[in-house]
């Protein structure tokens, strides 16, 4: 049997309508992936749809309504959680610092993603020369502290969002080298892909066809673990004045801007907290849901 036929067996059986229906409610019994991935939708629909639906804009200043209170407070419903110290609405500025947030938590993590996963897969099916290398790299890797080197290159060079991400990008990319290395390892000598190369499949097909998708589940969770951190990290740098810089809103720097209006005006620095955590949150869970779904002792429960 060649390998297509096997692949497709394998599929027809996995994924036809008995299979598909099994999977899908695997998936949608597992309490992380609900709750993490509905938490997830709504932040994703708030950041992105929310600012276009208020009558605010996340930019506009005025100080005649400078610090108003949420309506919870005592505040007007014109701002719903109040304004900042230069009067912008900050329903508008917290939904816009979603919006930053999660540009650079993605972004972050297709640059480490790409890159990692390039030396893991490449280590764990060439081996050698190639492996001793990738190994190097990753022990240097972890032998350097993320935060702190973050932080230098953020002085060094001045801060900008894209430099922002791509020094994140270049430094959570370990942990996809690590997975994906190690089950290439586990893959490159199993039967399906002896057989492919028995068959004349180049090293780039096998890779692109019989590796990836196998290693796909793994690191979609070790994506969501790095996005929480990439989001965490990000907004520490902000801050500190080295991430993203006035008049972008990031949770990060609202709380930053609000630190001093910490015992007057304590939702400065409430609110976005609370929307970082729930986003990490969410992000999380789903990880969690996810791993326990793909885990073969769980599939054959």
């Amino acid at each position: 049997m060649s390998t297509e036929s096997a692949v497709a067996k394998t599929s027809a059986t996995q994924y036809g309508p008995d299979g598909f229906g099994r999977t899908a409610k695997r998936w949608l019994s597992n309490s992380g992936i609900t709750v993490g991935g509905l938490l997830l939708l709504l932040i994703l629909f708030s950041t992105l749809i929310g600012p276009m639906l208020l009558p605010h804009d996340a930019f506009d200043q005025s100080l005649v309504h400078r610090l108003k209170p949420p309506v919870w407070q005592g505040g007007s419903f014109e701002h719903l959680l109040g304004t900042d110290h230069l009067g912008r609405d900050y329903l508008a500025r917290l939904l816009w610092g979603g919006r930053i947030s999660l540009l650079i938590g993605f972004s972050t993590i297709v640059v480490a993603a790409v890159f990692g996963t390039t030396i893991g897969v490449l280590a764990g099916y060439f081996g050698g020369t190639i492996d001793l290398v990738a190994r190097f790299l990753i022990m240097v890797r972890l032998a350097l502290p993320a935060v702190l080197i973050a932080l230098a290159v953020a002085f060094i060079a001045g801060p900008s969002l894209q430099l922002l991400i791509i020094v994140l990008g270049l430094l959570l990319w370990d942990r996809f080298a690590v997975v994906a290395r190690a089950t290439t390892l586990q893959l490159r000598h199993t039967e399906f892909v002896v057989a492919a190369r028995a068959m004349g499949c180049s090293n780039l097909t096998i890779i692109r066809r019989d590796i990836l998708p196998n290693i796909g589940s793994q690191l979609i969770v070790i994506g969501t673990v790095e996005l929480a951190n990439a989001v965490l990290i990000a907004a520490a740098l902000s801050f500190l004045g080295l991430g993203v810089q006035p008049p972008l809103p990031d949770w990060g720097l609202m709380i930053s801007e609000g630190r001093q209006y910490l015992l007057f005006s304590p939702y400065l620095i409430t609110l976005p907290g609370v929307a970082m955590m729930l986003l990490v949150l969410a992000v999380n869970l789903l990880g969690d849901g996810i791993r326990e779904v793909t885990d073969p002792e769980a599939k054959g429960r």
